[in-house]
């Protein structure tokens, strides 16, 4: 599953006015989940990209995490979250560590990544359901 991440305008891109919901030129990245786990089919492995320049560091990548989390536990009934990260990549690892909960499960050499989980608690489907309270979704369908 995937949601493309856009700026809100003028207020995350300075040289970019509000535009229209659909405007591409809006794109700053995009975050994923996928169900990949053979053992385990309600597990979802998490990853946020923040790529345009000057929109890191905001918050947007905790933001759109927090409604990602939302849709996969309350829509497809997920109940454990991992994420993959790479071991130099301190500002996601304190995200998923300090303001999700994620603790460290593995680490990999080889890859030199680390991995993180999380199970879906009540406790944490109380606090997905009060963070996403003030979003609005939007869903949208293709005209034919």
């Amino acid at each position: 599953c995937t949601f493309i991440v856009l700026s809100k305008g003028a207020e995350d891109q300075p040289d970019r006015k509000e535009g229209n919901l659909f405007d591409s030129e809006r794109m700053i990245g995009d975050v994923n989940f996928y169900l990949n786990n053979v053992y385990n089919p309600h597990e979802a492995e998490l990853e946020v990209m923040i790529a345009e320049d000057g929109c890191s560091g905001k918050g947007i990548a905790t933001e759109v995490l927090r409604l990602m989390m939302h849709y996969a536990v309350n829509d497809v009934k997920v109940t454990d979250l991992v994420v993959r990260i790479k071991e130099t990549n301190a500002a996601s690892i304190y995200i998923f560590e300090k303001k999700f909960g994620f603790s460290l499960t593995e680490h990999s050499k080889a890859f030199q990544e680390v991995t993180l989980r999380r199970a879906v608690t009540d406790e944490l489907k109380a606090e997905i359901n009060q963070w996403a309270k003030h979003a609005t979704r939007v869903e949208y369908v293709r005209a034919k």
